[in-house]
């Protein structure tokens, strides 16, 4: 279950552009975000952290796995 810091995540329009990024890549993937924390946490799909990492950094946004 891959979790990752999303520094600049600030809004639900962040949260909902990453969650659909993830989910166009891999559809059996379900993402779960803590704006507050500005964390997101994926489980379930097949890709793996560096690969959710990299789809989350081509929407925009800086990802750290933790």
């Amino acid at each position: 279950m891959p979790v990752f810091s999303v520094p600049n995540m600030s809004c639900g329009h962040c949260v909902s552009a990453i969650t659909r990024a993830i989910a166009d890549a891999d559809p059996a993937a379900t993402v779960a975000a803590d704006l507050e924390h500005r964390r997101i946490t994926v489980t379930g799909g097949s890709l793996d952290a560096e690969a959710l990492r990299a789809i989350i950094a081509d929407a925009g946004y800086t990802a750290t796995a933790t």
